[in-house]
C-alpha cells in the first residue's frame, strides 16, 4: 500500500481512454421536447482528467480523435479543463469521436451513445510507447478502452510499460455491453485487465458481469483483493460502497442530493478518489470525498463541466449533513 500511496501522492495521472462529445438537455427537459441542447466534452477517461485537473491534480490523456473539426473540439476542451493533450492524435479515414446525448431529468432517464467507428479505437501500440511514464504517478484507466483492437493490446502494453516505471494501475471497470463483440470477450478481457491493476473501481452489476452471476459479484470483488489487488471498490448505487483492501472491509454511505441526471457520477467519483489520496486522506476519507464528487456532478448538468472543484467540494462537504450509513 505504502508504494501504491507514494505513485499517487505525485498527484500526476497518465490517463489511457477516450475523449467525445457530449449533447445534453435543459434541467428537466427530455429530448423530444427539447429545442436546444448544450455541447461539452465527454468520454469516461476525459472526464476522469477534467475532474482530476478541477480539483487541482495534473493529467494527461493518451487517445486517438478524429481528424475534423469534432476532433479539435475535443482536443481543445481538454485543453480548456487543463489535460495535457501531448499524447492526443488525430486519425483520418472514417473514424469519428463518440458522441453521447442525454436528458438532464432523473425519471426514465435516457441517454444515446454513437460509437460506430469509434477514432479512440484505433489507439496503436506507438501511440502509448511514446509515453515517459516516469514523468507520472500513477496509470488510469476505464474497461471501454479494452473493447476493440488495436485500442486493447495497446492499453495492456501501457499496463507493463507503468508497471516498469512503478507506476500503480488505477482500473474503472466502466463496462459498455455496446462497445463489445460478445459478453464472453468482454468478461475475459476485463478480468484479465482486473488482475495486472493495483485499484479496481466498479459497482455491483460490472463485478457480477466479471464473475459470470450478478450474485456473485460482491465474492469476486473480495476474491480480487484477497489475490493481490491492493484495493478494490464494490458501489452499489444508493446503498453506497464496500472497499476491500488489507484484509479489511470499509463500508461507507453516499451524500444525499436532488439529483438531476445519473451520468459522470463514476467518472466523478474517480477523480475525487485518487486527489484526495493524493493530498494525503485515508482511504476511506478519499472514498467519501469521491462520494460527494458524485453527489456534486449528478445535481448539475452535463459531465466534465459539472465535476467538483476544489473549492466547491470544500464547501458541499461543509454545508452538507454528511453521508448516509454505509
Amino acid at each position: 500500500m505504502t508504494s501504491l500511496l507514494d505513485g499517487i501522492a505525485k498527484n500526476n495521472f497518465i490517463i489511457v481512454g477516450r475523449a467525445g462529445i457530449d449533447f445534453f438537455t435543459d434541467p428537466g427537459v427530455t429530448l423530444e421536447d427539447s429545442e436546444r441542447m448544450t455541447v461539452d466534452l465527454g468520454g469516461s477517461s476525459a472526464n476522469i482528467g477534467a475532474g482530476i485537473c478541477k480539483l487541482g491534480g495534473k493529467a494527461a490523456l493518451v487517445t486517438r480523435v478524429s481528424d475534423d473539426s469534432i476532433g479539435s473540439y475535443c482536443t481543445r476542451r481538454l485543453e480548456h479543463y487543463g489535460v495535457d493533450t501531448t499524447y492526443v492524435t488525430p486519425v483520418g479515414g472514417e473514424f469519428r469521436n463518440s458522441l453521447a446525448i442525454y436528458e438532464s431529468v432523473t425519471e426514465n432517464h435516457r441517454n444515446v451513445i454513437y460509437r460506430n467507428g469509434a477514432a479512440d479505437f484505433e489507439m496503436d501500440l506507438g501511440d502509448v510507447e511514446a509515453v515517459d511514464y516516469s514523468r507520472y504517478g500513477a496509470l488510469i484507466t476505464a474497461g471501454t478502452v479494452f473493447a476493440a483492437e488495436p485500442s486493447r493490446a495497446a492499453t495492456f502494453r501501457s499496463f507493463e510499460l507503468a508497471k516498469a516505471a512503478g507506476l500503480p494501475i488505477i482500473f474503472d471497470v466502466d463496462y459498455r455491453p455496446y462497445s463489445w463483440p460478445s459478453p464472453a470477450v468482454a468478461s475475459e478481457v476485463l478480468s484479465n485487465a482486473a488482475a495486472r491493476s493495483d485499484i479496481i473501481v466498479g459497482n455491483d452489476e460490472e463485478f457480477g458481469f466479471i464473475a459470470g452471476d450478478y450474485d456473485k459479484g460482491l465474492a469476486k470483488a473480495r476474491e480480487l483483493a484477497q489475490t493481490g489487488v491492493e484495493v478494490v471498490v464494490y458501489k452499489m448505487g444508493h446503498e453506497g460502497a464496500i472497499t476491500f483492501t488489507n484484509g479489511q472491509e470499509i463500508r461507507t454511505g453516499i451524500f444525499e442530493v436532488d439529483a438531476l441526471k445519473p451520468t459522470g457520477a463514476g467518472d466523478s467519483f474517480m477523480a475525487g478518489l485518487v486527489t484526495s489520496l493524493a493530498g494525503g486522506h485515508d482511504l476511506k476519507t478519499a472514498i467519501l470525498r469521491g462520494s460527494a464528487c458524485a453527489s456534486i456532478t449528478v445535481s448539475k448538468p452535463g459531465c466534465a463541466p459539472a465535476m467538483a472543484t476544489t473549492e466547491t467540494l470544500e464547501a458541499f462537504l461543509s454545508d452538507h449533513p454528511g453521508p448516509t450509513t454505509g
